[in-house]
């Protein structure tokens, strides 16, 4: 994901391999709400996409993750999400938050990444965290994705 976050004002061109078999991705001009995008900024300040960064629709976002973008993310910035992809899986550290939508929904788009955010908590660990009001300075570890 780029360091910080990025207006679309603020970016003129998203660069990207022209065939899909380079994990190139098309996006549609016509679509007027606007994409989420997340991707790489070469030293230089160009900013890439690839099939493996997370490339979606405006309309298709969940209200929580719209939500979060605003705020939580930024707290899980120091996070590490590890995706687990069959059992057994596990998190290498307190730095990491355990991401299952695969494992669980065969989908990297699934209830956890739906609706909620992988931040870092006042004991600097990292868990999920699920919508609700902004969390204090202690707030209850779910660890039910």
């Amino acid at each position: 994901m780029f360091k910080g976050f990025q207006k679309a004002k603020d970016i003129q061109y998203v660069y990207t391999p022209v065939f899909s078999s380079l994990c190139g991705v098309k996006l549609d001009s016509n679509n007027k709400a606007g994409y989420l995008l997340s991707g790489s900024m070469w030293s230089d300040g160009r900013i890439s996409i690839g099939q493996c960064d997370l490339v979606e629709s405006w309309d298709n976002l969940s209200l929580s993750q719209k939500k979060n973008l605003n705020y939580r993310y930024q707290m899980g910035c120091e996070c590490r999400i590890y995706t687990c992809y069959s059992v057994p899986c596990a998190s290498a550290g307190q730095h990491e938050c355990l991401w299952t939508d695969w494992l669980l929904d065969n989908s990297l788009n699934g209830e956890q990444a739906r609706q909620y955010a992988c931040i870092r908590r006042s004991d600097s660990s990292c868990s999920w965290y699920r919508g609700g009001p902004p969390p204090e300075k202690d707030f209850q570890d779910f660890t039910d994705p």
